[in-house]
């Protein structure tokens, strides 16, 4: 059986090979941690957009959407803390010469005691099988306990040293666990220090009457400073949400695993505004609310679990993430924070302009709270294909590849194919896809056995394949392909539609918000 690893760089090379993802750039070599989404994967990134969006602002009344400039008055960062606090605390070894966040290289660490606490745990319940009881072992194995001593030491010792700021500390643990580079192998380390992740440009005509500006590391600033031009113009009441898919860009330098940590990168938020006080029930709602989002897809929900964060963001007073396990560990891909006051206090006081929210139930004007989700667009799409790749191994020892994509957010709903190239088949099957092709995304292929075309289709994600034969000229029935199963039923062509649209319309999924 292929590693987690293995299987992660294959996705990798399926994304490329079958149009979903290139390297930006490539034919000069690409550009670092920056990709173009292909042919394929710019159709199952607007399925997910649209799935996000819809679910929001089209099953919600009380969410409006709105798309914000990148460009901000630079003043809105400073008012913000970006200027000052969006850092990342970064570590270089001095024999490799490549750079590290150190906070990363420490949450791996304590990963490597997570796993060797849950190899012990796997290894007994294989010995003791049905009367393994997993919590008297975890509290009397003696390898268990010394593993979690020391993991519970670390974790103390990070969570200090992260809400501290403690640089020196954060070096202190990676020197006093030995942790090496993973490329050198040495423990040749710099010290600790901070570097701020946005990046500049200059706005105006002249060098001397330029503007330094940012682009944006996030979209929620956008929200925030226009949040009463929504509420008045829209007649807002609170509790209300704006919500907003956009670019965002941040200058990581420890940027890899493919798209999963980007310099360019899409973000899809929604800040939800209330009355203070209110912000923990609202908080709870919608971790409910957008965990039940990312279930409905069906990728497990084993899959999924909430993180809560080990230090607080300067603006918070909750804030917990929902991780999903990707090749590579169980990481982020959604943040739900309760962002208090902080930002709209923030640009009352560093643009001088009244922006409290004026409440005719209670008769008095305050500054709303916010509770905050906030998806990246880019990580979910990397964690729904990785749930997706699949290879099979069929009867008789063929082997397939096949994306087992939800039905809804798949590339291309339904592939048409003549059985061969004549006899009225392809205009049969053209007439066919002129039919389906209003309300479904389709694809005609002729080229190759119908095998072979079948494997492509399975290989995109593709859910129906319609093969058009001789039969289907005598009496108007096709063969309908299901992808998971591969099984096969004859049917008449009018029933194409009403099959394909129960499989792959939205409604499905967002019936399961509800």
């Amino acid at each position: 059986m292929a590693s987690q690893e293995e299987v992660f760089k294959k996705l990798v090379s399926h994304c490329k090979e079958y149009g979903f993802v290139f390297p930006s750039s490539e034919i000069y070599d690409g550009l670092g941690a920056v990709y173009d989404y292909g042919q394929n994967g710019v159709e199952l990134k607007n399925n997910i957009k649209k799935y996000w969006w819809d679910s929001m602002v089209l099953l919600n009344e009380n969410v409006a959407g709105i798309d914000a400039a990148i460009f901000m008055h630079p003043t809105t960062w400073k008012a913000s803390g970006h200027v000052d606090a969006f850092n990342d605390p970064l570590i270089d070894n001095k024999d490799s010469k490549k750079r590290y966040r150190a906070d990363v290289l420490i949450e791996e660490l304590l990963a490597k005691y997570d796993e060797k606490i849950q190899k012990e745990v796997d290894k007994a319940a294989k010995r003791f099988g049905e009367s393994f009881d997993e919590a008297v072992f975890r509290s009397t194995n003696q390898r268990v306990l010394e593993n979690q001593s020391r993991r519970d030491e670390i974790h103390a010792r990070f969570v200090k040293a992260l809400n501290e700021s403690d640089l020196a500390g954060l070096k202190a643990i990676i020197e006093d666990y030995e942790v090496v580079c993973p490329i050198s192998g040495t423990k040749n380390w710099t010290d600790v220090r901070q570097f701020n992740l946005m990046f500049s440009t200059e706005m105006g005509s002249t060098s001397e009457g330029a503007m330094k500006i940012y682009l944006r590391p996030e979209t929620a600033q956008g929200i925030f400073v226009n949040y009463l031009n929504v509420q008045k113009t829209g007649r807002m009441k609170i509790p209300f949400g704006i919500a907003q898919i956009g670019k965002a860009f941040r200058n990581e330098i420890v940027a890899r695993q493919f798209i999963f940590r980007m310099r360019e990168f899409e973000q899809m938020e929604m800040q939800f505004f209330v009355r203070p006080g209110e912000e923990m029930q609202w908080f709870e709602f919608w971790k409910d609310r957008r965990l039940k989002w990312h279930k409905a897809l069906g990728l497990g929900d084993h899959k999924y679990r909430f993180h809560d964060h080990e230090k607080l963001a300067h603006y918070a007073n909750a804030a917990t993430d929902i991780e999903f396990e990707l090749p590579f560990g169980f990481k982020e891909v959604e943040g739900i924070h309760s962002r208090t006051d902080f930002d709209l206090g923030s640009h009352e006081k560093y643009s001088g302009k009244n922006i409290k929210y004026f409440d005719p139930e209670l008769n008095q004007s305050y500054t709303p709270y916010v509770v905050e989700t906030s998806i990246g667009l880019d990580r979910t799409f990397l964690s729904i294909m990785a749930a997706a790749y699949t290879e099979e191994t069929l009867e008789g020892g063929d082997r397939r590849v096949v994306l087992k994509l939800p039905p809804a957010l798949a590339p291309v709903k339904a592939a048409v194919l003549p059985l061969v190239k004549k006899d009225g088949l392809p205009e049969k099957a053209r007439e066919i896809i002129d039919n389906l092709k209003f309300d479904f995304k389709c694809v005609y292929d002729e080229k190759d056995s119908i095998g072979k075309r079948y494997r492509r289709q399975d290989a995109i994600g593709t859910p129906f394949c319609i093969t058009v034969d001789h039969q289907t000229i005598e009496d108007n029935t096709v063969t309908l392909r299901f992808r998971d199963n591969m099984q096969q039923e004859r049917l008449p062509i009018d029933n194409l539609y009403s099959i394909i649209d129960g499989h792959t319309s939205m409604k499905q999924l967002f019936k399961k918000l509800l």
